[in-house]
């Protein structure tokens, strides 16, 4: 819970739950409400050749073992978990909103590919205490209420030596294209997106090596030229101790 939360709710315990949990349950309608439409974007989708090889190429670079376990955190439609498969890893997918996660189970099964998928906090994943070899989350921090929190407890998901994947940036729009997002967005700790340096110093303290890959050059990872900054950052969680 952030301290904006908390205020917002008169420093009141019962009744700061009260409002995240309805923020929660406003961001969930509004991503299921987005499911039919979101993978019009090309860099959701993943339609076009040159975009689906673009992300396809990156992964590789990103998910360097053979067949890993990777927690895709955010899923969305499950396009990325998709390439994931394809490339013989596997992958569990989760996402508040049903319909994103319904659309994740059919396109892995039309495909012909295992995956998993569950409706649940990205932020705290419904995988009990299970740990995989990558965490990736694309896109996802701006939303969160707590994001610092959700570090923590993806980097608790981990094996020693695994891997934190972030694709985040700078966003001229929260939000959908012509839809206003959840009331209160605004108070959100990363509301808009987080430039690379202050991801950096966030994730740096949780991690034994990480490294900052600018991606707002690449046109082909989404579908045309932007003008936002756009990176993947890369982390290590320590190894076990020898």
């Amino acid at each position: 819970m952030t301290d904006d939360t908390a205020a917002a709710a008169g420093a009141d315990p019962a009744a700061a739950s009260t409002t995240a949990s309805t923020t929660t349950a406003s961001i969930a309608a509004y991503w299921d409400a987005a499911a039919a439409a979101f993978d019009d974007e090309p860099d959701h989708g993943l339609r076009a050749d040159r975009t689906r090889d673009a992300w396809a190429r990156r992964l590789r670079s990103w998910v360097p073992y053979e067949g890993a376990d990777v927690l895709d955190v955010g899923c969305g439609t499950g396009s990325l978990s998709l390439l994931l498969a394809e490339a013989g890893h596997r992958t569990t997918g989760v996402d508040l909103a049903p319909r994103m996660v319904e659309q994740a189970r059919a396109k892995l099964a039309a495909a012909g590919l295992p995956g998993r998928f569950l409706v649940g906090d990205a932020a705290a994943p419904p995988t009990g205490g299970e740990r995989f070899d990558v965490l990736l989350s694309r896109h996802l921090v701006w939303t969160l209420p707590d994001p610092e929190e959700a570090l923590r407890e993806w980097i608790r998901r981990l094996r020693p030596g695994g891997r934190l994947v972030l694709v985040e940036g700078r966003w001229r729009e929260a939000g959908q294209s012509g839809a206003p997002y959840v009331p209160g967005a605004g108070s959100l700790p990363w509301d808009g997106g987080i430039g690379a340096d202050a991801l950096a110093q966030a994730v740096r303290p949780l991690v034994a090596d990480l490294r900052v890959e600018q991606l707002s050059g690449d046109p082909d990872l989404w579908g045309g030229p932007v003008n936002d900054e756009r990176y993947a950052l890369t982390a290590e969680v320590p190894a076990a101790a020898g």
